[in-house]
C-alpha cells in the first residue's frame, strides 16, 4: 500500500514539473472531415493562423499562400482554422470556406474544419497555443481573425503575431529561413 500510494504520488510530482506537450499530439478533422494527424508535421516548421471569409484581413489569404508556395518545399506549412468567432466572419459551412479559398485565393495550404479560438468552446489545439502552462512558452489571448503562431520543427510553441502583422513580414520569413 505505501509503495503504491509512493508510485502515484511520484508520478503526479512528475507530471506536475516534466516538459509541455508538442503540437504533435494533436489530431483534428481537415476540411473535408478527415482527421488530420499533427505528429505528420515532425521536422516541419508551421505557422496556425485562424481565418475568416468576410473579415477585414481575408486579404491576407493571398499572403499565405505566396509564403506556403515559396516555402513548402522547405519542410515548411501553413495550417489554417476557419472560426467564427469575431464578429460571425466565417458564417457558411467548410465546404462553403473550401469553394470560397479555392475561388478568391488557389489557397492549397491545409484548411482544418471551423473550430472555436475563445472560450468557453475553445478547440482543445488552441488551448494549448494560449496557455503558457500547455505550451511552456507563453499565454496569449486570440485577439481577432487572422493571428498567427509560429511552431518550430520539434512541434514546440516558438511565438504568435497579431493579425495585422501580415504572413511575409520580416519576423515570419526570417524565422522560416532560420535568420535571427
Amino acid at each position: 500500500m505505501k509503495l503504491t500510494l509512493f508510485t502515484i504520488l511520484t508520478t503526479f510530482i512528475m507530471s506536475l514539473t516534466s516538459a509541455p506537450k508538442s503540437i504533435h499530439q494533436f489530431k483534428v478533422k481537415d476540411i473535408d472531415g478527415k482527421i488530420f494527424d499533427f505528429a505528420s508535421l515532425k521536422g516541419k516548421k508551421v505557422l496556425i493562423v485562424n481565418t475568416a471569409s468576410e473579415c477585414g484581413f481575408t486579404k491576407q489569404y493571398a499572403g499565405l499562400e505566396k509564403v506556403y508556395k515559396k516555402y513548402k518545399s522547405q519542410n515548411f506549412v501553413i495550417i489554417g482554422f476557419p472560426c467564427n468567432d469575431f464578429g460571425g466572419q466565417e458564417p457558411g459551412t467548410e465546404a462553403d470556406v473550401k469553394a470560397f479559398c479555392t475561388k478568391n485565393f488557389s489557397v492549397t495550404f491545409p484548411l482544418m474544419s471551423k473550430i472555436s479560438v475563445k472560450d468557453p468552446n475553445m478547440a482543445p489545439i488552441y488551448k494549448w497555443l494560449t496557455d503558457k502552462a500547455q505550451n511552456g512558452v507563453e499565454s496569449s489571448t486570440v485577439k481577432w481573425n487572422f493571428q498567427k503562431y509560429m511552431i518550430d520543427e520539434n512541434g514546440n510553441y516558438v511565438n504568435y503575431l497579431l493579425s495585422v502583422r501580415d504572413p511575409d513580414c520580416d519576423k515570419i520569413v526570417n524565422w522560416i529561413e532560420g535568420k535571427k
